[in-house]
């Protein structure tokens, strides 16, 4: 749900920004296309899921690997709404990811409980999320500029305000299906270590599971996030219409690649990055390098800062709640 609320609004920032939909209106699209995106991309293709379900190890005792994992969800739930109380998109994937490490860490008394193998899939999507986004942005504008460079103005801005739209709605279906995905995988991990399972070779998704998270996501992105599509949409960098199209479908190009290969990236990362590389494209003094500077700390930020938390609340509810 907090997922929903603080990272979703990126999706559709850029509808917001260039007055292509009405803020309450672009949030329930929003909110329809994560649904979507959560349900559809899972049913066909659930590798994100499991990328996230073997990253870390909290096999043992099930007892205390659940009290860990439920350590690590309330850390995450705290660093996103600290975060989004200042209007900081920070990454609610890369939260997610620092936290349960944490948690596991503090579980395990060391780092045997992190599984290298896929965490280098983080680090790729990472690169993906940050040079991919930025150049398909910049070369994104750039073509769509040489294209329309003859065409009647009034014309061209009229198709771009609809395909901006079109656009948003691809950018939060992709959302639903990369970010969806990476809750389902710690929601299952969470039904096997209550089960007493401390470890699964390999697991279906059900679909009530599919629905029940899409819903949850769908729910909080309608609850709001205007203090992220502020600071996402308008005060990095001033967008118009096609400009705004050019980001959206780099995005939302950037996140299915990675969810056809089961990496994990981040939607804040993708989405700001080719906003920069479609300001950058028109001149780098379009990007407001201050609000790109704060971001950027955010982001450096989250992996130490979420999984010190998840780390701590980790020992926390062991001392507290371990019989």
């Amino acid at each position: 749900m907090v997922n929903g609320w603080t990272d979703a609004p990126n999706a559709i920032a850029t509808c917001v920004s260039t007055r292509s939909m009405a803020p309450r209106t672009a949030i329930l699209m929003a909110a329809v296309f994560n649904f979507l995106g959560v349900f559809c991309m899972t049913m066909l293709n659930a590798t994100v899921a499991e990328t996230i379900y073997r990253m870390v190890d909290f096999g043992g005792d099930t007892h205390a690997a659940l009290i860990a994992l439920c350590a690590a969800l309330f850390a995450i739930v705290l660093w996103a709404t600290v975060a989004w109380w200042f209007g900081i998109p920070t990454s609610e994937s890369h939260a997610l990811i620092a936290g349960i490490s944490g948690a596991a860490i503090a579980l395990q008394g060391g780092i045997s409980g992190i599984n290298g193998n896929e965490w280098i899939k983080v680090l790729y999507g990472l690169l993906l999320s940050t040079i991919l986004g930025f150049g398909m942005g910049w070369g994104t504008v750039k073509i769509v500029e040489l294209i329309c460079k003859n065409l009647n103005r009034r014309r061209t801005t009229l198709f771009f305000q609809g395909a901006q739209i079109a656009g948003g709605a691809a950018m939060a279906f992709m959302h639903g299906a990369q970010d969806g995905q990476k809750f389902m995988g710690v929601f299952m991990l969470g039904v096997f270590l209550a089960n007493g399972q401390g470890t699964v070779s390999n697991f279906r998704i059900p679909i009530w599971l599919m629905a029940f998270c899409s819903i949850v996501m769908a729910l909080g992105t309608s609850i709001g996030g205007y203090r992220i599509i502020k600071a996402v949409g308008m005060d990095m960098v001033k967008l118009e219409k096609y400009q705004g199209f050019s980001a959206d479908m780099t995005g939302a190009g950037c996140l299915l690649i990675a969810s056809i290969f089961g990496t994990p990236v981040s939607t804040t990362h993708t989405k700001t990055t080719a906003i920069m590389g479609v300001g950058a494209a028109k001149r780098l003094s379009s990007v407001n390098w201050g609000v790109v500077k704060e971001m950027v700390f955010t982001w450096i930020l989250t992996f130490p800062g979420c999984g010190l938390i998840g780390f701590l609340m980790a020992n926390l509810f062991l001392h507290l709640f371990k019989i």
